[in-house]
């Protein structure tokens, strides 16, 4: 499954990647494939620019978690663009706003969003891909991501609790049918 709802552009001061549709299980590898590139190359700042984002999963959600504390280990900062007020509170019921920056007023780049923007969107940005996950990698993905957001808030434990236990049974399923295959 492959998705091109994530653009990005690479300016001095950030790596800037545009969400075009709904944040999801779909589209998180891609966002942390790039975002883990740009990091492993001493990049600081990432911002991710929801302003048409209609919305975000908690797989999503949990791929930002895991970013921003890598980032913040390392000095770095994950930044949120203009997310739309549902968004906002899904994250913020998450406790993700303890972690993310939520449209910052003091950032660089509030002075040109615009310019950055068209940028991204004129064709000088490059589309993002995570290559095709196989069903084994996207169930480790999405239980990664939701085992992130149980660690960050007691809450979160509770709510995914059942989540992760069903990843986990699913993952052992696709494990045991690859070891008879073999």
């Amino acid at each position: 499954m492959t998705d091109s709802s994530l653009t990005y552009h690479e300016f001095d001061d950030c790596l800037w990647i545009r969400c075009t549709s709904r944040g999801s299980f779909v589209n998180s590898p891609a966002l942390k494939t790039i975002a883990e590139k740009y990091m492993a190359r001493g990049g600081q700042t990432v911002v991710v620019d929801m302003e048409i984002c209609p919305g975000v999963d908690s797989t999503f959600m949990g791929t930002l978690a895991g970013l921003a504390r890598r980032m913040m280990i390392g000095g770095g900062a994950l930044q949120i663009a203009a997310p739309t007020q549902r968004t906002r509170a899904a994250m913020e019921s998450l406790g993700l706003d303890m972690l993310v920056e939520i449209d910052p007023g003091n950032a660089p780049w509030q002075q040109n969003l615009q310019e950055r923007r068209t940028m991204v969107t004129t064709g000088s940005s490059k589309e993002a891909s995570a290559g095709n996950m196989n069903e084994l990698e996207r169930t480790r993905h999405v239980l990664d991501a939701h085992n992130t957001l149980r660690a960050m808030n007691p809450k979160n434990n509770e709510a995914f609790g059942y989540v992760c236990e069903t990843l986990e049974e699913d993952l052992m399923r696709h494990e045991a049918e690859l070891s008879d295959k073999e």
